[in-house]
């Protein structure tokens, strides 16, 4: 459980030991800790997908309660840290914009967005290993149509349905669309490695 990967930046070295001491002791302290150093990073990814400050605090919370009983279940020979954890944040925030569908418009633009954090956002911490750049290479080399589709369903958090509608075509289009961009990108990193 304890970080054993000595090439991560100090951060993610920081956040797999607090983890651990959440997962091993339940350390309320570390629990704490842990919230105050990813909160930030988290809340812009959640506020990012479901584009509703209040909505994203709620979900945040469901979020951080998710990290707490899940955190034994964190592998660090699996995954970083951060990365564990935004995709827990990414799949929350999801869940509660298909649960909101029918209630809520959600495809508004998201440009004006202010979030309190100045770091990183998710997308670029998570391109910052050691994969990274290879990864964004590849992503940058798409056909812009394919790109704009893939960073929108992966890390905004559009549904195909939701994209399909957006561009006016069918859904079956949009996952071929989709499907051959993630085929392409695929190949890419293959080739770099």
């Amino acid at each position: 459980m304890t970080p054993e990967n000595q090439d991560w930046d100090p951060f993610q070295q920081k956040i797999a030991t607090l983890l651990a001491r959440v997962a091993g002791a339940r350390d309320r302290a570390a629990f704490l800790q842990l919230y105050q150093l990813t909160a930030p990073r988290l809340n812009a990814l959640v506020t990012r997908i479901l584009r509703d400050e209040r909505l994203a605090e709620d979900v945040l919370q469901e979020v951080y309660l998710n990290i707490w009983n899940r955190s034994q279940s964190y592998s660090s020979t699996r995954a970083k840290p951060m990365t564990w954890m935004i995709a827990i944040a990414r799949n929350r925030a999801i869940d509660r914009l298909r649960l909101n569908r029918t209630t809520a418009p959600f495809l508004t633009p998201i440009e004006d967005i202010d979030v309190a954090d100045h770091g990183l956002l998710p997308l670029d911490a998570m391109l910052e290993h050691e994969k990274g750049q290879a990864l964004r290479s590849c992503i940058e080399a798409l056909e812009e149509r394919q790109r704009g589709m893939i960073m929108a369903a992966f890390y905004e958090g559009f549904t195909y349905d939701d994209l399909a509608k957006r561009r006016g075509v069918p859904l079956s289009t949009m996952k071929s669309w989709i499907r051959r961009g993630l085929a392409k990108l695929r190949q890419c990193l293959d080739q770099r490695q």
